[in-house]
């Protein structure tokens, strides 16, 4: 009978982990009662304890039988550091939950000790990382694009901001950035669309007015052009770019005014 907890408790790991081969969870615990009788270590955690696999699992009578036998429920995960209490809870299973809790000792980082509150910290919790893997993504994405501009493939940078703007689609600084690759590449009317986006989400900021200004030049809607460069200068009056583009405006205004004004003469000769 020593020989089995002297082994370890692989053969424990093995009888939990053949659920997934197909084994029922009946036969599963049928060979860990028989094991546990013969001694096997039900708290070694090499690389994991019993309770962790039967919680990753969601076998319910296992783990309330390893429970009932004295396995110890606040051993963590060695690879990712989390409890039972913890994996079941991220998996959805409240009822796993409240088997485990009367068990389990107050964990620190969970701030309200209750089944709801483990519940909701491990969504948070899950909700944080999952955000962070995305803000990582996005900051990628974001720089290949910057180097790509850099290198004036603009065409190449747009497809960097798309794909930065299905990870975060309320970054306006995303369509600012995409807008500009447009109007370079002379997708004036794309350009004016990424523009309008970014005011839409950032309406306090001058850049997205500018982008939208250099949008309505290239398309020649030059009066909606100066409108909108003077929204830009209230929110910066201090940007040389933004009165020089607005000046640029109207003379291209008054040139087209000209222009319309001397072919009526000449209709009129």
């Amino acid at each position: 009978m020593q020989m089995v907890s002297e082994i370890s408790c692989a053969p424990l790991l093995m009888a939990l982990s053949s659920t997934k081969h197909g084994v029922s969870e009946s036969d599963s615990l049928n060979c860990v009662k028989l094991l546990v009788k013969a001694g096997a270590d039900m708290n070694s955690a090499n690389p994991c304890t019993p309770l962790v696999v039967a919680a990753t699992y969601g076998l319910a009578d296992c783990i309330k039988y390893l429970l009932e036998a004295g396995a110890n429920p606040n051993i963590p995960d060695e690879q990712c550091g989390t409890t039972p209490i913890e994996i079941v809870a991220d998996s959805g299973r409240r009822e796993l939950v409240e088997i485990l809790f009367p068990y389990t000792k107050p964990i620190q980082c969970v701030p309200i000790w209750s089944i709801d509150g483990i519940i909701t910290h491990v969504k948070s919790k899950h909700l944080k990382d999952k955000d962070k893997v995305g803000q990582d993504k996005k900051a990628e994405l974001k720089s290949l694009g910057a180097k790509a501009v850099e290198e004036k493939d603009y065409a190449g940078a747009s497809k960097f901001y798309s794909e930065a703007i299905k990870v975060d689609p309320e970054d306006a600084t995303l369509y600012s950035n995409r807008s500009f690759c447009h109007l370079r590449i002379g997708e004036a009317r794309n350009a004016l669309v990424d523009a309008n986006a970014c005011i839409r989400l950032q309406p306090d900021w001058p850049k997205g007015y500018w982008r939208k200004g250099a949008a309505l030049t290239a398309l020649k809607d030059h009066k909606e052009a100066c409108d909108t460069y003077m929204a830009a200068m209230k929110l910066d009056p201090t940007s040389q770019e933004i009165h020089e583009a607005f000046w640029d405006a109207v003379a291209a205004m008054r040139a087209e005014l000209d222009a319309g004004e001397s072919g009526s003469s000449s209709e009129s000769d």
